[in-house]
């Protein structure tokens, strides 16, 4: 299945889910040539990986260098149209350990701004991320990596310091809350 025919046939959970995946359409209509690239420099699609243990009490963080925060794995689709395959690819890459997918099927639509900043010496514009996300467990007990040019850190929270505030934004609480919804209910 092509990663519109996904995005198309994606049931949203709420009525941001709902507005996120119109305007995800809408911009895969708008720039059909360059969605899943990343010098569509004012929106392009990015996939990313919620990754939790086996017993879903905890999750694997990265600690990422651009925005300085603990933040789930992820990135861009770089012209792939298989969107699983780069949540999982990223994901792998980031911390170092194999994961297997909850689902085969999205978890999650958001869109996600991301900030100037400087990459490699360059300067990257504000533009969005269309997120499509996935959900992955894996073994807490396999030795995690840092990939020094992305993270400085990797690292298993327990579920509870997602809501401590001291980690996370308010809108990443919301996200996170929402796959971690999501893992128990596919899982249960």
């Amino acid at each position: 299945m092509s990663f519109i025919a996904e995005i198309n046939n994606y049931i949203p959970k709420n009525e941001q889910e709902a507005q996120d995946k119109k305007i995800i359409i809408d911009c895969i209509q708008m720039f059909p040539h360059n969605i899943l690239l990343r010098d569509n420099a004012l929106a392009h699609i990015t996939s990313s990986g919620f990754i939790l243990n086996q017993t879903l009490d905890k999750a694997l963080f990265v600690h990422h260098n651009i925005r300085n925060t603990w933040a789930w794995t992820g990135g861009h689709a770089d012209g792939n149209p298989n969107l699983l395959e780069v949540a999982t690819q990223e994901a792998t890459e980031e911390t170092g350990i194999s994961v297997t997918p909850i689902s085969k099927n999205i978890a999650s639509i958001d869109i996600l701004s991301a900030p100037g900043h400087i990459k490699n010496g360059k300067y990257i514009n504000s533009h969005l991320h269309l997120s499509i996300a996935y959900l992955f467990v894996a073994n807490e007990d396999e030795p995690v990596t840092i990939k020094h040019d992305e993270n400085s850190g990797v690292e298993w929270l327990s579920i509870s310091k997602i809501e401590c505030g001291c980690l996370f934004t308010d809108r990443d609480v919301y996200l996170y809350k929402k796959l971690i919804e999501q893992a128990n209910m596919w899982l249960a």
